[in-house]
C-alpha cells in the first residue's frame, strides 16, 4: 500500500480522517485490521490462467435478453454492476470472479441491455431501463441474499436495487459511486450550452476514458435520469455499505461518496478514500482493497447469521 492514503468514514461520524493507515469508526474489524489480517489470502484470487465461464442469456418478455455469466456457490452471492457503457469483462468484474471462485461463493456479472453481448439498442437505453436490468438479474438469476458491487453509474443503480429489493440485497460496495452524476454535471453547464445540447439532442462530453475522447450522451438519457436522482432526500437503504473512491477521480468527485454516506439511513457505512487512485480504480492495490472489502462483508454477514 506504499504511496496510498486511505480513510474510512462512518456515516454517523461527521469527520474525515486521512493518514497512511486507514482509520475506521464503522467497520466491524476496521480497514486497518482488514489489511493486517488477510495479506496471505491475496494470491488465491490472482491465478496463473483463467478458466472461461460460458455466457448465458436471460429471456424477458417485452425486454431485451440479458447476457450474463454465473458461478454457483455459497451465500451471500456477489453481483457486479458495471459503469456507463462498460461491460462484464472489465478488470474489476474479472478480479471479483476469481476471488469468488477462491472462496466458493456465488457470483454474477452481466451486460446491460444495449451493451456488450446483451440484446437491445444502446441509443434507446435509459437509467430506468438499466435499473430494470439489475432487478431482472436479482429476481430471475440470483439465488438467496446478495452483496451488490456497483462501479461508477453501477453504484447509482445498486442503491436503487437495494431500495426495491431490501429483503434480498444484504450489503453494498460502491466503487467511484456516480449517484446523480450525469444530471448534476449537466445542470452545472452554462445555460447557453444546455440549450445547444437540447437542440442537438446529444451531449458530447469530453472524457479520457472513451476511445473517441468523448461520450455521446443523449439528451433524452439525461432528462430521463432526472427521475432517478437520489441525493435530494434521505435514501432508504439500511444495509451495510462500503464506498471506495479515488481522490484523483476527475470524473466523479470523491465528495459524492461522502454525500451518499450522509444521505443513506444506514448507520453501518464507511467511505474509504485512496489518495492516488483515479476513477477506474483498477490498479493492483485498488483491486486488493475491493476484494478485501468484499471478504470483510462476507465475514460480517456470516457472523450475524451464526
Amino acid at each position: 500500500m506504499a504511496g496510498a492514503c486511505t480513510a474510512a468514514v462512518a456515516a454517523r461520524i461527521p469527520c474525515l480522517s486521512l493518514g497512511r493507515a486507514a482509520v475506521s469508526f464503522g467497520f466491524r474489524h476496521g480497514v486497518s485490521a482488514l489489511f493486517a489480517q488477510k495479506p496471505e489470502r491475496a494470491p488465491r484470487w490472482l491465478p496463473a490462467c483463467r478458466q472461461k465461464t460460458s455466457i448465458s442469456f436471460l429471456s424477458r418478455p417485452d425486454l431485451p435478453n440479458l447476457a450474463y455469466k454465473r458461478l454457483k456457490g455459497k451465500s451471500p452471492g456477489i453481483i457486479f454492476i458495471p459503469g456507463y457503457i462498460s461491460n462484464m469483462n472489465g478488470t474489476k468484474a474479472l478480479a471479483i470472479e476469481d476471488f469468488c471462485k477462491s472462496l466458493g461463493h456465488a457470483y454474477i456479472r452481466f451486460d446491460y441491455s444495449g451493451v456488450g453481448n446483451s440484446d437491445g439498442n444502446f441509443q434507446e437505453c435509459t437509467v430506468g431501463r438499466w435499473r430494470k436490468d439489475v432487478l431482472s438479474i436479482i429476481d430471475d438469476v440470483a439465488v438467496g441474499p446478495q452483496i451488490l458491487v456497483g462501479s461508477s453509474l453501477g453504484g447509482w443503480l445498486m442503491l436503487h436495487a437495494a431500495i426495491a429489493r431490501p429483503q434480498k440485497v444484504v450489503a453494498l460496495i460502491g466503487v467511484a459511486t456516480a449517484v446523480d452524476s450525469l444530471v448534476t454535471q449537466f445542470n452545472q453547464l452554462p445555460v447557453e450550452v444546455k440549450k445547444e445540447i437540447e437542440m442537438k439532442g446529444v451531449w458530447s462530453m469530453p472524457s479520457k476514458y472513451s476511445e473517441e475522447g468523448v461520450y455521446h450522451v443523449q439528451y433524452s438519457f439525461i432528462k430521463e435520469a432526472e427521475h432517478h436522482c437520489l441525493l435530494h432526500s434521505p435514501i432508504p437503504v439500511n444495509c451495510p455499505i462500503r464506498l471506495l473512491h479515488g481522490m484523483r477521480d476527475d470524473l466523479i468527485p470523491w465528495h459524492t461518496s461522502v454525500q451518499v454516506a450522509d444521505r443513506v439511513i444506514s448507520t453501518d457505512v464507511d467511505v474509504i478514500l485512496r489518495k492516488h487512485s483515479d476513477h477506474r480504480m483498477k490498479e493492483k492495490a485498488d483491486i486488493q482493497l475491493l476484494v478485501y472489502t468484499i471478504d470483510d462483508l462476507i465475514d460480517k454477514l456470516s457472523t450475524e447469521v451464526n
